[in-house]
């Protein structure tokens, strides 16, 4: 669970933090379980954001007892009725990219205003849906020179192991769960179904690409060397990252990409892959942290 396996003594101790301290809003015991554990990223930071899930995932399935929340969190999809007739008021968009050009990636927070307009969008018009982010995670809103929204983007944590990945990069699985938090997932990502022009989606890839390693360093103080996605072969073909670049590396065996114990079917998707650096096998590979 979150990249650890936990043992009946770990829950103990965890009971007894609980236990010892009935005051401690659910951050704190996230941040002191955090540093109980050493749980660090390659670069030194704390992973408290692990240790929350961890401990919200034990929760849930009645292994601990995490104190009331303070607060209600943050909602990513707002209701219906926040945002009226956002998608029926939308205009075609049929120009050619030079007409839009230049397109504009705005970087969202989950309070920045336009966050409640991008979640509704994938949750509505991507085939996945959407119910949030989890973790670490980059989201942007891509605009033309009109302000128009043409598409989401979406990247986040990436599969635990993949074969045709780990093979690329050379991994063992001691490294990989060492390493595995430098490489981002391209989790969702979404034309909107009125914008028609051609050779934006690989335009876009390319835009967001440049940035990306940039932007998680900002955010979260390290940087991202290779980003991977998966393509559902039953309903893309992929020509779009083949476009800007990215390399099929070959084809999942149909499980959930975070499934640790072959027990998730799904479907067969391929694999892609794009490095942000030429170095990164040997970032990713890495043995001193």
């Amino acid at each position: 669970m979150q990249g650890r396996t936990l043992t009946e003594r770990d829950l103990v101790q965890l009971r007894d933090l609980i236990g010892a301290h009935p005051h401690w809003h659910r951050n704190r015991l996230s941040q002191e379980l955090a540093q109980a554990w050493n749980w660090r990223t390659d670069t030194g930071r704390l992973k408290d954001m692990a240790a929350r899930t961890l401990l919200l995932k034990l929760h849930r399935r009645g292994w601990i007892t995490l104190p009331p929340r303070r607060r209600e969190p943050v909602q990513h999809l707002p209701p219906p009725a926040d945002l009226p007739g956002l998608d029926t008021l939308a205009a075609p968009v049929t120009a050619s990219l030079q007409e839009l050009a230049p397109c504009a990636l705005e970087l969202l927070h989950a309070r920045h205003p336009a966050y409640p307009i991008f979640s509704r969008y994938l949750a509505r018009h991507h085939y996945l849906g959407y119910r949030g982010p989890v973790g670490e995670h980059l989201a942007y809103l891509a605009r033309d020179r009109h302000g128009r929204d043409l598409a989401c983007l979406l990247f986040g944590a990436a599969a635990w192991k993949t074969a045709p990945r780990d093979r690329r990069i050379g991994w063992d699985p001691a490294t990989r769960a060492r390493r595995l938090g430098l490489i981002a997932g391209h989790t969702r990502f979404l034309i909107l179904p009125w914008v028609r022009v051609p050779h934006l989606a690989s335009h876009l890839l390319a835009l967001t690409l440049r940035r990306l390693s940039a932007d998680w360093q900002a955010k979260y103080g390290h940087p991202v060397y290779l980003v991977e996605t998966f393509v559902d072969r039953s309903r893309f073909k992929g020509t779009c990252y083949r476009a800007a670049n990215w390399t099929k590396v070959g084809q999942t065996q149909g499980r959930s990409r975070q499934d640790r114990h072959s027990t998730l079917r799904v479907p067969v998707k391929d694999v892609y892959l794009y490095p942000l650096t030429p170095r990164f096998r040997e970032e990713l590979c890495r043995v001193d942290g």
